[in-house]
């Protein structure tokens, strides 16, 4: 089986993880080795140290790309569900995948902010709208929104298992799954 990486970009509490945890056990199920770099562990054991402006956030998604390259080029389906605000970062991360010979989608969760400050799984939101933090991406920090995608999903319009369903099609249809 081939590797691919999956990259799935969208705003914090869009539903990244939760769609990409969904489709890891859809894909362990058919006996492939997956792998899930989530954006919060990956900052807390490879990127430790920066921070969140725009080079930081550039050396953090080129860093995780590099890692998920590596992986899918050993067979593994590497799934991403990291923001990635800038569209110039994940096109190079796309592009290292290309150089390489290696799979890779990007799949937009495109859920809308004020959906996603309703979730607010982590209190980001929250805690902007309080004055705690600020450059929360989306609200008072730039997000790209992916011109042209592989895929865009609507996941505040669908379940779960739905999105994950429509990823998995995407997959087969590409030949990665």
């Amino acid at each position: 089986m081939s590797g691919a990486t999956i990259w799935l970009t969208g705003l914090p509490s869009a539903g990244k993880t939760t769609l990409a945890r969904a489709l890891a056990e859809r894909l362990r199920g058919e006996g492939r080795r997956v792998e899930v770099l989530d954006g919060d562990e990956i900052r807390e054991f490879l990127s430790a140290g920066l921070g969140f402006s725009r080079a930081d956030r550039d050396t953090n998604v080129r860093r995780i790309g590099f890692v998920a390259e590596l992986l899918a080029r050993h067979g593994v389906a590497v799934l991403v569900p990291v923001i990635a605000p800038y569209a110039d970062a994940r096109e190079a991360v796309r592009k290292h995948h290309q150089e390489h010979g290696t799979g890779y989608l990007e799949v937009h969760v495109a859920t809308p902010v004020e959906v996603c400050s309703v979730r607010d799984v982590k209190g980001l939101y929250a805690k902007q709208a309080a004055g705690e933090i600020s450059g929360l991406t989306g609200v008072d920090d730039p997000y790209e929104e992916p011109v042209s995608p592989d895929l865009r999903i609507e996941a505040h319009g669908t379940s779960v298992t739905e999105s994950a369903a429509v990823v998995h099609r995407l997959l087969v249809e590409r030949g990665l799954a």
